[in-house]
Formats: structure tokens, C-alpha cells, sequence
């Protein structure tokens, strides 16, 4: 049955159900592929090996290539008509430009958040906060990390900006492979889940100045931890 629906998928089958699961399947290719990448399984500059992918996912070509344009899009991969697909490459000074426009922006977001934010939407952020804890206590680093940064992006949702929003999560996307290195120094791991829990009171209590300050202090702490760790392999 799984060899008849990658099949279908190929040839692109008229039942839409077939299309849907294509289209699962390409959401799903394009997640794993995108933690292979912040993880460094795939490491910045290679080329991304199709046939190994779409083996260790069980999925045909047509939903890898579709997954493939998605993390193109996020700027993660770069595809060449004769190469492939290659994981993005940046410098130093290129995640350093971003990181720096992200914080500001997050500053931003912090007060609007304590202004604009719904009781549900603070309480979402208060279950990923518990959900972040219970992966830092089991040591899934990539778990973590993926909750982590949902976190923050509920804080610009909280915010009620979309443009915002869209610009956040599209920066955000292009470097995430990047932040997520400062997590592999233990010590700045566990301080950062201290810091989280002080971010999250301060959102509860909606003091919008202080949540700006106990961002702005996380944010150029887990910056300081990742630079040192990028540094000697960037250009």
C-alpha cells in the first residue's frame, strides 16, 4: 500500500486524498529535513543527499523536491539546476545582522505582547513553557529547542502585529541552525530556562517593560554563548 501511494504521488493522481497526503508528506520530509539542518546532521554547504532522504523517510521523490523548495524559501537551502540542493551557507557577520534586527524587533513585540495579548494566548504561552521544561529535564536538546522558539514567536502572536509576525518568522527561519548552537554549552542551557521562567512571569503579570528588559538581557546572553561557538567554523 505505502509502495502504491508513493506511486500515485509520483504521477501526480486526480483523487485529491492522494494530493493531501502528498502534501503531508511534504510538510513532514520538510521538517525532518529542517532538524537534520539545525541539529547539523546536515552541515552548512553540503549537499543534500536525495536518495539517502527519501530511503530514511519512506517517501518518493515528488514530496523531498516539494519539501526541498519549502526550506528554500525559509533560506536554509539553496537549489542549483545542476548541484542539487546545497544547505545555506552564512557568514558571521550575516546572522550577527540578524540576530540584532530580531532583538530589536522581540523588544517591540514584548510591550505590545503585555498590551494586546489575550488571557488564552498568555496561557499558550505558559503550556509551552511547561512543555519547554519537561524537555530540558529529559535532555532532548532538539525538542527544546523547537518549543523554545515557538515560545518566542507567541510572544509577537501576543503582540496582534502581522507584519511582524511574517518578518519573525521568515529572519527567524534562516537562522535557526545557528541559534540553536548556543544550547550545546550545558551551563548557558540551564540558565536560559531560568531566564525563561522570569520572561514568562513578566508576560503574566503584563509589565511590558520589564518583559522588554529580561528579553533584551536572554537574548544577547544566548547570542554571546552562540557566537563563541561559531566563530572558529564561519567565515
Amino acid at each position: 500500500m505505502q509502495h502504491l501511494a508513493s506511486t500515485l504521488d509520483d504521477d501526480g493522481a486526480e483523487n485529491g486524498g492522494f494530493d493531501r497526503r502528498r502534501g503531508r508528506r511534504s510538510l513532514y520530509a520538510a521538517q525532518c529535513i529542517r532538524d537534520m539542518i539545525v541539529s547539523g546532521e546536515l552541515p552548512a554547504g553540503d549537499r543534500i543527499p536525495e536518495r539517502v532522504i527519501t530511503e530514511r523517510l519512506d517517501i518518493s521523490r515528488t514530496p523531498l523536491r516539494e519539501a526541498l523548495k519549502i526550506l528554500e524559501a525559509e533560506g536554509l537551502v539553496r537549489i542549483s539546476p545542476n548541484r542539487g540542493a546545497m544547505v545555506v551557507q552564512l557568514s558571521l557577520s550575516d546572522v550577527e545582522a540578524v540576530i540584532e534586527m530580531l532583538i530589536g524587533m522581540e523588544l517591540h513585540a514584548a510591550e505590545l505582547a503585555c498590551q494586546r495579548g489575550t488571557d488564552e494566548e498568555i496561557a499558550e504561552a505558559e503550556r509551552l513553557h511547561h512543555e519547554m521544561v519537561a524537555a530540558f529535564e529529559r535532555r532532548d536538546l532538539l525538542g527544546y529547542f523547537n518549543v523554545n522558539q515557538l515560545i518566542h514567536l507567541q510572544i509577537f502572536l501576543c503582540a496582534h502585529n502581522d507584519a511582524l509576525v511574517r518578518v519573525y518568522r521568515a529572519e527567524s527561519a534562516r537562522i535557526r541552525r545557528y541559534r540553536f548552537a548556543s544550547n550545546r554549552e550545558p551551563s548557558r542551557w540551564a540558565r536560559a530556562v531560568l531566564e525563561h521562567e522570569m520572561i514568562l512571569d513578566a508576560l503574566k503579570r503584563r509589565e511590558g517593560a520589564i518583559l522588554r528588559e529580561l528579553l533584551r538581557a536572554h537574548h544577547w546572553s544566548g547570542w554571546k554563548a552562540t557566537r563563541k561557538v561559531l566563530e572558529p567554523s564561519l567565515p
